[in-house]
């Protein structure tokens, strides 16, 4: 099997079409999204109607739980709590009732997948030192592999080491070994990187695929200014960081 694992789309709608589009090029089996769908940029629900028309199976991120209404924006800042409620008004009802109904966690027997970190979605995940007391997750769901966003930032967490992945670049998984493994970003970049990021882990071959794209980020950017969102939010596309 071949997973295309997606991550904090953040309603940027150009970024999550140009990462479809190779996608599905690839020609993959599954896609799977690791949550924060919206939040930051000004296409919620053209993202969230995407993922509902293709059944992609999604986890819940902190920035879709602020946006549903299931959790309070404890701990965003001031730009990021004005991006929630932006949304939280003008998501509609139907994606605001499929946002509810996004699990924590998905198990596909060889990995699982999450947000943040297992249990906690608030949680960044940035060190094998943050890593370490999660450990025992990947036993508690019988696979090796735990899949992780939030942070916008690609790495690969071994028990053997840490890892990074240059762009369009393979990473032989092995065997014996557990990972923690993050794709980036598909439309909010924080490793000063701009281009869209998303992973290909392949089943067969035990391996997992760092993939980054150009998309139109001006048209992005544009967006949201016209939206009247924080131009700090459009700023940073660019500078992906």
């Amino acid at each position: 099997m071949r997973y295309a694992i997606v991550s904090d789309i953040h309603a940027n709608l150009e970024a999550f079409c140009a990462v479809l589009e190779k996608i599905d090029e690839m020609e993959v089996d599954q896609i799977v999204c690791l949550g924060d769908v919206v939040g930051y940029n000004a296409s919620p629900n053209q993202c969230a109607d995407i993922l509902r028309d293709r059944n992609i199976q999604t986890v819940l991120g902190n920035h879709d739980a602020v946006a549903c209404g299931l959790e309070d924006p404890w701990g965003f800042n001031p730009v990021a709590l004005a991006a929630a409620m932006w949304t939280r008004e003008n998501l509609s009802e139907e994606n605001l009732e499929w946002l509810r109904s996004l699990p924590d966690v998905l198990n596909f027997e060889t990995f699982a997948a999450v947000h943040g970190a297992p249990k906690n979605r608030n949680t960044y995940l940035f060190t094998w030192e943050d890593i370490l007391p999660h450990l025992s997750f990947l036993d508690e769901q019988n696979c090796n592999i735990c899949f992780i966003g939030h942070t916008h930032s690609p790495g690969i967490f071994s028990t053997d080491g840490v890892y990074s992945v240059d762009d369009d670049s393979k990473f032989a998984l092995g065997t014996g070994k557990s990972f923690f493994i993050n794709p980036g970003s598909v439309g909010q970049p924080r490793d000063s990187n701009p281009h869209a990021a998303f992973g290909i882990l392949d089943t067969e071959q035990n391996d997992f695929e760092q993939v980054r794209i150009k998309y139109p980020i001006e048209k992005a950017a544009k967006r949201v200014v016209e939206a009247g969102l924080p131009q700090f939010l459009a700023d940073r596309l660019t500078l992906g960081k």
